[in-house]
C-alpha cells in the first residue's frame, strides 16, 4: 500500500474535523444566500406564533428547568412511568359508527381479535342527552354512536366480551349519569365490581357546549350529577374515570397548539374547582380526569404538545398542593379529522401514520387512529384494520416501544415543548383574568380565537401555501369521486323505537309499579342517595330516559352559545370537484380548460405544467397539446376547435406583450363568452392584458380556490 493512504496510528477526529461554531456556520449560511436576510429566508413562524429556525444549539436548551428530569418523577415530562412503554403498552383504540348494540358487538368482537385491546364507544346525541329513541327523531338516532337504553341491550352491546380483561372508555356527553348507573346495574348483574374494571365513562359539558352550541339544563344541575358518577367511582374503589376533557373540537375546528393546550386546562382547572366546591377531594377527582388531544401533522409540534401537557398539569397540581405521585395525566391521542379528504382517500392513511408516530413518541396512554375512509364512508372490517395495523406495525416493527421518550436530548424539541408550556400557561392566565373557561366560551373569546387561526390556516390552504397531497397539490384527475355515504337513519329509528316500546310494556303490572316508584324516589331526592334507588330502577327495567328525567325533575336552565366552526381543510376543494362533477353530469364532460402553449419547449414548458395542475384541483379536464403552437392564428384555431370554456396562455413574460392581445382579440371576436386565463402575474403589464380581454390571472401565490370557484360560477 502507498504511504499516502496508510492512516496515522492515533487518529485526531478533532484535529482532522473541527466542529464549527454557529457564528461559522451562520456566515457560511450569509454567504450562500448571497445578501439575503438570514432571518427573512430561513426563519418560519407557526400558527401558534412561535419562530422556528434553521437550526438549535445546546444553548437553546442550557436554562430549560425540566432538562435532566427523569422518566416517571417531577414533572412527568419524560412519561409517566420510569419504565415507559416497556411496562404496558399503549391502548390501541377504535372508534365506531354503528347505532346498534348487536352489530357494535359484532365488531368489537372481530377487532379484539385482531390487535384491539381497548375498547372505546360514542353514544349518540338522544342517548346522551337522555333521551329514549321514541321520544326523538328520525336522524338522530344513531347519528355519531350507539343508541342504548337498558340492560337488556347492554347485555347484547357486550355479550361473550370480557370486561375485565380490556380497558372500556365511553364518552357521554355533558353529563355521563344517567349512562354511568346504567353500566353499574349492567355490571351487578354479571356480578362483577366496578373495583375490577378499567377505562372511563366520562362527562365533558363544556366540549358538548362548544360542539353543539347549547346545554340543555342549568350548570349547576350538570356538575352536581358529575359529582355523583364520580363519587360512585370513588366509593367503589374503581379506578374508572368520570370527567372528560377533551381538545378533539379545538382540534377539528383548526386551533392551533397552543389554544388546544390553554382551553383543555382552562376547562380541566374549572371542572376541579366545581368538584371541589362540592366536597369531593382534589386528589380523588384528579385520578378521575381522562385527557383527550387531537394529534394534527406538524411532526415536531405535536410530540412538544403532548410533552408539554404533562409539563402544564403537573404545574397546575402543584399549585394546588397535589403530591407528586398524583400528579400523572392520563393522555387519550385521536389523529385529526381536519386533514382527512374525501379526494385520494387513501393518502389518509399517510397522514394517519405520521401522526400516530408523533402521539407515540409524545407518550400518549391510548391511541385511536381514524380509518382512512371515516370522513365518506361507513368504515368496515378492512378500513378499521388498516387503522389499528397502523399502530400495531409502529410498536412491532419500529420499536417505538422499547425507547423511553425517544425526543430526549432533541435540541429542537426541548425547546419547542419549553416554548408551547410557556405560551399556554400565559393564555391560560388570560382566560382566568376572564373570569374563567365558562365565561371565556360565553363571551365568544374562544370561539373568535380560534376561529382567526382557522381563517390563517384557510388562507395558506386555498393559495397552497399549505398543502393536501392530491387536493390542493398533485390532485389525480382519472380520479372517481365517491358519493359520500351515510347509515339508514330512518331504518335505525324504526328498530329502536319499536324496541324501546316493546321494552317498555315487558313485564307485570307489579314490575311496572316497582318502576314508577322508584323514578318517584329519584325524583324527589336532591343527594347521593339517588344512585342506588336509580340502578336498582334499570335493574327492574327502566329506560335511560325515564331515569334520566326523574334526575333532571328540576334544573331546566338551557344555556346557549355560538358553537365552534368544526369543518375539514379539504372541504373547500371537494366543492370544486363536486361541482364539477356536478357540471360533467348536466353537460357530458368536466369544464375544459384549453392550454395555448407558444412557442418552444423551453418557453412555455413551466407554466403549462403549472397551469395543468392548478385546474386539476378543481376537476377540471385539461387540454395539453402535444407541442407549442408556431404562432397566434394557429392557437386561436385549436383553442376554438377544442370547444373549450377556459383559455389559458402559457409562455413567458417577455413575449405575452406581443402573444397575448392578438390570442383574446382572436378569441373572443368569434366567440365572446370564452375566458381568457393568463399564466403568470407580470406585474407591469397587469392592466395591458387586462385591458386586451384577459379575465384571470394564475400563479404561484394565487388563491385557487377564489379563482377556480369564480371560473365555475362564469362557466354555468
Amino acid at each position: 500500500m502507498s504511504d499516502q493512504f496508510k492512516l496515522e496510528e492515533k487518529p485526531n477526529l478533532k484535529k482532522d474535523f473541527p466542529v464549527p461554531t454557529f457564528d461559522e456556520w451562520k456566515k457560511q449560511v450569509e454567504a450562500e444566500l448571497k445578501g439575503e436576510s438570514f432571518q427573512k429566508k430561513l426563519f418560519t413562524k407557526t400558527y401558534e406564533g412561535i419562530e422556528l429556525r434553521p437550526i438549535y444549539t445546546s444553548n437553546d436548551i442550557k436554562d430549560l428547568p425540566f432538562l435532566n428530569n427523569y422518566p416517571g418523577f417531577d414533572n412527568f415530562v419524560r412519561g409517566a412511568k420510569a419504565s415507559g412503554y416497556h411496562s404496558s403498552i399503549w391502548e390501541i383504540a377504535q372508534e365506531y359508527s354503528n347505532a346498534l348494540p348487536e352489530e357494535l358487538n359484532e365488531a368489537l368482537r372481530y377487532d379484539l381479535q385482531r390487535g384491539l385491546n381497548s375498547i372505546n364507544i360514542n353514544l349518540d346525541l338522544p342517548t346522551q342527552l337522555g333521551i329514549d329513541a321514541d321520544q326523538s327523531k328520525p336522524g338522530e338516532v344513531g347519528k355519531g354512536g350507539l343508541s342504548i337504553s337498558g340492560i337488556r341491550k347492554m347485555q347484547v352491546l357486550f355479550e361473550n366480551i370480557d370486561l375485565t380483561e380490556y380497558p372500556i372508555h365511553i364518552n357521554a356527553g355533558f353529563s355521563a349519569l344517567p349512562f354511568t348507573l346504567l353500566f353499574a346495574a349492567f355490571t351487578r348483574e354479571l356480578r362483577i365490581t366496578l373495583m375490577n374494571l378499567k377505562g372511563s365513562i366520562t362527562s365533558d359539558p363544556y366540549d358538548f357546549l362548544l360542539r353543539h352550541g347549547f346545554l340543555p339544563y342549568s350548570i349547576k344541575q350538570i356538575f352536581d350529577e358529575i359529582k355523583f358518577a364520580t363519587q360512585l367511582m370513588i366509593r367503589s374503589n374503581s379506578p374508572i374515570r368520570t370527567i372528560g376533557i377533551s381538545g378533539m373540537n379545538y382540534n377539528n375546528a383548526g386551533a392551533n397548539a397552543v389554544q388546544e393546550l390553554a382551553f383543555v386546562f382552562a376547562t380541566a382547572v374549572e371542572y376541579l374547582e366545581e368538584m371541589s366546591n362540592r366536597g369531593l377531594a382534589i386528589e380523588e377527582v384528579v385520578k378521575r380526569m381522562k385527557f383527550t388531544f387531537g394529534i394534527s401533522s406538524f411532526y415536531f409540534m405535536e410530540i412538544a404538545k403532548l410533552r408539554a401537557a404533562k409539563i402544564l398539569w403537573n404545574q397546575i397540581l402543584k399549585l394546588y398542593n397535589v403530591p407528586e405521585e398524583s400528579r400523572k395525566i392520563y393522555i387519550h391521542g385521536k389523529t385529526t379529522q381536519y386533514n382527512q379528504t374525501i379526494i385520494d382517500p387513501y393518502v389518509n392513511m399517510l397522514r394517519t401514520t405520521t401522526e400516530a408516530f408523533s402521539a407515540v413518541v409524545g407518550g400518549i396512554d391510548a391511541l385511536t387512529t381514524n380509518p382512512f375512509d371515516e370522513v365518506f364512508d361507513i368504515p368496515d372490517n378492512f378500513s378499521r384494520r388498516i387503522a389499528r395495523n397502523t399502530q400495531i406495525i409502529l410498536k412491532e416493527e419500529s420499536h417505538l416501544d422499547q425507547v423511553i421518550d425517544p425526543a430526549a436530548g432533541s435540541f429542537f424539541v426541548e425547546h419547542l415543548t419549553a416554548q408551547l408550556a410557556e405560551s399556554s400557561w400565559k393564555l391560560i392566565q388570560q382566560i382566568d383574568e376572564m373570569g374563567g373557561m365558562l365565561k371565556a366560551i360565553e363571551s365568544g373569546f374562544v370561539q373568535n380565537e380560534v376561529e382567526k387561526i382557522a381563517e390563517a390556516r384557510k388562507k395558506d390552504y386555498a393559495k397552497r401555501k399549505s398543502v393536501l397531497v392530491g387536493t390542493n397539490m398533485y390532485a389525480n384527475p382519472k380520479e372517481e369521486i365517491v358519493e359520500p355515504k351515510q347509515p339508514d337513519y330512518n331504518d335505525i329509528y324504526k328498530k329502536r323505537v319499536e324496541y324501546i316500546q316493546k321494552y317498555r310494556i315487558s313485564g307485570d303490572d307489579k314490575k311496572h309499579k316497582n318502576i314508577l316508584d322508584k323514578l318517584q324516589i329519584i325524583a324527589d331526592t336532591k343527594s347521593y342517595d339517588l344512585v342506588e334507588t336509580a340502578i336498582e330502577a334499570y335493574i327492574d327495567g327502566a329506560a335511560i330516559g325515564e331515569v334520566a328525567s326523574s334526575i333532571r325533575s328540576t334544573g331546566k336552565d338551557e344555556i346557549k352559545i355560538k358553537p365552534l366552526n368544526i369543518h375539514r381543510a379539504a372541504e373547500i376543494f371537494e366543492e370544486l370537484r363536486f361541482a364539477s362533477e356536478d357540471y360533467r353530469k348536466k353537460t357530458g364532460h368536466k369544464p375544459r380548460v384549453f392550454l395555448a402553449i407558444m412557442g418552444p419547449l423551453k418557453q412555455y414548458k413551466v407554466r403549462a405544467d403549472f397551469s395543468r395542475g392548478f385546474f386539476e384541483v378543481g376537476g377540471f379536464e385539461v387540454i395539453y397539446p402535444s407541442s407549442g403552437f408556431a404562432n397566434t392564428d394557429e392557437a386561436v384555431n385549436k383553442a376554438l376547435e377544442s370547444e373549450a370554456e377556459i383559455i389559458t396562455i402559457c409562455s413567458t413574460d417577455d413575449t405575452y406583450p406581443e402573444l397575448v392581445p392578438a390570442i383574446v382579440k382572436g378569441i373572443k371576436s368569434k366567440s365572446p363568452k370564452k375566458i381568457v386565463v393568463l399564466a403568470g402575474y407580470p406585474k407591469d403589464q397587469i392592466e395591458q392584458h387586462k385591458s386586451s380581454g384577459v379575465d384571470e390571472f394564475i400563479y404561484l401565490a394565487a388563491d385557487v380556490h377564489l379563482i377556480l370557484s369564480s371560473l365555475l360560477k362564469r362557466i354555468k
